[in-house]
């Protein structure tokens, strides 16, 4: 506990930023001095975010295209401007990648992204961030969005209809440049939203298209690349994105979305291992690769109903449909050989993970008709998704096809009790869910064991209470205990079984990871000073890790304990146009590794994020506008056997200006802006034994963009 008192008291004379939105400026604030408005969809309400015993985190558009000029992407983005984040790899996958030292469901308009039987942890590359309005970030466990938010939510909201009749255009022009401007870093990407509306009827259609060069580190040297998971380093990738909406008649509002991105690494490079023992990261050199490259493929088309006015009440309607490709790069690994193919145990190949999913969600929302300060939320739910995971160069199947069919009926409540001054929420959610699989064999490195398929089923009754109090105009305090839900990994589980005589039916690490958050809250927004703190604690009695095994992650099973601090602070100063932010950010995490019942052992770099600490300033003066921060992830030791694992901590600084002409925004930003040399953090605590996946972070990179609307 002292050290979240430490980093608190540190804060104090700072400036963070932490609470309900992030505006503009990159800080945060929970709208509080006058009426709030602030909507949050993903938290399935229509009362503002100041109304809902949660931390919301809401980045707006402003926000994120430029910080996504500064770190690439969208998940890059979330996690430079949120301390509870975890680092992120650098890479195309997103394994090990958490909030609050958990996983975050990615959903795109509240659809999930996340695929619960084989997760191929490509969630955070499914659209492009040209056509995201603003992303909402739910904070904790909780079953707003059905199975997989045990961290949190990461919702993010594509482009709205246009405000005003006619023809309006967007348009996105940058180049990205390495320090020293090498021809192989230079990447660059165009893109372009034309909207259109007439009355009641408003479409949008737009098209993006990016390359990306190669990556250097602080030191001038290639980053290595990593052939089995994917890469974003020299890759290309395009996305369309089409949007089409109607009002009808009642006011009701009926709209269609559908969006495809794909990313493909060019496979330009092969990795060359480093040390470890001397510090020497691995790099990359030119060379063929065999197999096809890595790449991920998303589609998505939803159609929704939404009645503001029904029968006194709001109605939503959502369907869905979503399918998915992720094809990891090959190799001649130990868990592809099989004698009868290759008596030579040189058997080259490469994996593909494959899903669909086909979903429904409805709700109705009104006031108790006699009892008006009480607001009632009943909805629906239903989810089927389909996935596999096969071997693509000799047709084999490593993940059988799994069949997951999720029924979930939910109902909320929230009462305002003295004229708004205490509010108490809480409601809950069924959860039955169902997983068919098939009769498989395993590959020939697990045994060739047969295993008898079966369909597994359970169900749950998911709680959620909270009080909010707000005493003063400005001063906001809430507790709250939630409960989200989760599968492990299943097929990681299912494909690593080595023990004959095997059921499905009956084998019981298919069973949920039901974890159970506790929060405590204070905010205060009044005036110029905005602040904020929380303190958290999650369980699980049977929680789901990964764990490390001949090279392969597999799924172990064990109790996890996790408790967390974060403080924000965020300062208008006197002078003109200059805010002040920052936040900090402590979390230790605990598991029965040994199974002895006590919760003793340290959650590894693959499971838990190191303590942070941002800070920023901002200024706007007339058509010009600048951001300088600094991200500082503070050192963390693992009270396992080895000090191999230990994180030795790193600061990275990053700048962004623009300025506003009559044609457009033209924008620099800098990333890394010092230069700094420093090894990932996934990197530096999972696979320490491993020299060719020792890799470095990118360097000082440069990016000029040109934004205009008209």
């Amino acid at each position: 506990m002292y050290r979240y008192l430490v980093g608190a008291l540190a804060l104090a004379p700072l400036s963070p930023a932490f609470a309900q939105t992030t505006d503009a400026a990159g800080t945060t604030s929970s709208d509080t001095d006058g009426e709030d408005t602030i909507v949050v969809t993903a938290a399935r309400t229509q009362l503002p975010a100041s109304a809902l015993p949660l931390t919301i985190d809401v980045v707006d558009r402003e926000a994120l295209e430029r910080q996504v000029l500064v770190s690439g992407s969208t998940v890059d983005a979330v996690s430079a401007l949120l301390p509870s984040f975890s680092p992120t790899r650098e890479k195309l996958s997103g394994a090990g990648e958490s909030l609050r030292g958990r996983a975050p469901l990615y959903a795109i308009n509240g659809i999930p992204q996340s695929t619960p039987v084989r997760d191929g942890s490509r969630d955070g590359y499914t659209i492009d961030p040209f056509f995201i309005d603003r992303v909402e970030v739910i904070y904790g466990s909780n079953a707003l969005q059905g199975i997989g938010a045990t961290g949190g939510v990461v919702n993010q909201v594509t482009v709205g209809a246009p405000l005003q009749d006619g023809v309006s255009f967007r348009t996105l022009s940058q180049v990205t440049l390495p320090d020293g401007f090498d021809g192989e870093g230079i990447g660059g990407k165009t893109g372009a939203l034309v909207g259109y509306r007439a009355g009641p009827l408003d479409a949008s259609f737009g098209a993006t298209l990016e390359k990306r060069g190669a990556f250097f580190d602080g030191s001038g040297n290639r980053i290595g690349v990593d052939g089995t998971q994917g890469e974003i380093q020299d890759s290309d990738s395009w996305s369309v994105f089409g949007r089409l909406g109607y009002v009808l008649a009642n006011g009701a509002r009926f709209e269609l979305v559908a969006n495809r991105f794909e990313l493909e690494g060019n496979a330009n490079y092969v990795s060359v291992a480093g040390d470890r023992s001397a510090n020497i990261p691995s790099t990359s050199e030119r060379g063929a690769t065999p197999g096809a490259p890595p790449s991920n493929t998303a589609e998505l088309v939803s159609a929704s109903l939404t009645d503001p006015d029904l029968a006194g009440g709001t109605f939503v309607l959502q369907g869905f449909y979503s399918r998915t490709s992720d094809v990891f790069g090959g190799g001649v690994f130990g868990t592809f050989q099989d004698p009868a193919i290759d008596p030579s145990r040189t058997l080259f190949d490469q994996s593909a993970n494959r899903s669909r999913k086909l979903g429904a969600k409805v709700s109705y929302e009104r006031a108790l008709p006699g009892i008006e300060d009480l607001v009632l939320t009943a909805g629906f739910d239903a989810l089927f998704d389909r996935t596999a995971q096969s071997l693509v160069q000799t047709d084999r199947v490593w993940v059988p096809q799994s069949d997951f069919r999720s029924l979930a009926p939910f109902l909320q409540g929230n009462l305002a009790l003295a004229d708004g001054v205490v509010r108490l929420a809480g409601g809950l959610r069924y959860e039955n869910i169902e997983l068919n699989v098939g009769d498989f064999t395993t590959l020939a490195s697990y045994g060739s064991v047969d295993v008898a398929g079966g369909s597994p089923s359970f169900e749950d009754v998911l709680l959620n209470g909270g009080v909010i109090i707000e005493p003063i105009d400005g001063l906001r305090a809430y507790g709250s205990y939630a409960e989200g839900f989760t599968i492990a990994d299943v097929g990681r589980i299912l494909r690593g079984i080595t023990q004959p005589g095997v059921d499905v039916d009956d084998f019981l690490s298919l069973e949920p990871v039901v974890s159970n958050n506790r929060e405590l809250g204070l905010e205060w927004d009044r005036g110029a000073l905005k602040a904020s703190a929380s303190y958290f604690w999650s369980s699980s009695d049977f929680g789901s890790l990964l764990v490390l095994r001949n090279d392969v992650f597999e799924v172990e099973r064990q109790p996890i304990e996790i408790e967390g601090f974060e403080a924000s602070l965020a300062w208008q100063t006197p002078l003109t146009g200059l805010s002040l932010s920052g936040g900090y950010a402590a979390l230790e995490g605990q598991t029965d590794a040994d199974g002895d019942g006590l919760v003793d052992e340290d959650l590894d770099g693959a499971n838990i994020s190191p303590d942070r600490v941002n800070l920023a300033a901002d200024y706007t003066s007339g058509r010009f506008s600048a951001r300088a921060q600094a991200r500082m992830y503070l050192e963390r030791e693992f009270n396992d056997a080895s000090t191999a694992t230990d994180f030795e901590g790193y600061t990275l600084l990053d700048a962004f200006i623009s300025y506003r002409a009559d044609f457009g925004e033209i924008s620099l930003a800098a990333q890394n802006l010092t230069d700094e040399f420093y090894v990932t953090y996934d990197s530096d605590t999972v696979r320490v034994t491993d020299n060719s996946r020792f890799f470095s972070g990118r360097g000082r990179t440069f990016t000029l963009s040109l934004r205009s609307e008209f």
